[in-house]
């Protein structure tokens, strides 16, 4: 009797540890993100910009303070968290897992919530499933 296909509750549980807050790149953010955050944090969306942000290319990306993590990761806690950047509520199923599921291994190097003891198939079955 074949089993349940798997859920992405079962291959990722989030462990609050903030890793995925730290370095890698920065947080890239739409301008919706901006305008969310912006009123949620109470300032001028143009202020935001140039207070919380750095730019890569073109592209704004939350800014990451002294200790490499994003300046709105506080006492191990994101202070953003009800508004927080669409790049950030999709982690770890991005597009990049379905490009190549090894992708899905490297992330679990720093990311103890994701389970590495499925198969490839399965992992691109969860992480389309919160895709799409």
């Amino acid at each position: 009797m074949p089993c349940d296909p798997l859920t992405p509750d079962d291959i990722f549980n989030c462990q609050q540890c903030g890793d995925c807050c730290k370095g890698f790149g920065g947080t890239y953010i739409t301008p919706e993100d901006v305008q969310a955050i912006a009123a949620f944090i109470h300032i001028d969306p143009q202020i935001f910009l140039k207070s919380y942000c750095q730019f890569s290319g073109t592209k704004p990306v939350l800014a990451q303070g002294e200790n490499g993590f994003c300046v709105f990761w506080k006492d191990k806690i994101c202070t953003i968290h009800p508004v927080k950047p669409r790049m950030c509520k999709a982690w770890p199923f991005i597009p990049n897992v379905l490009k190549d599921p090894q992708n899905w291994h490297i992330m679990a190097g720093f990311c103890p919530g994701i389970r590495t003891d499925v198969t490839p198939s399965e992992i691109v079955a969860c992480v389309r499933s919160q895709i799409e």
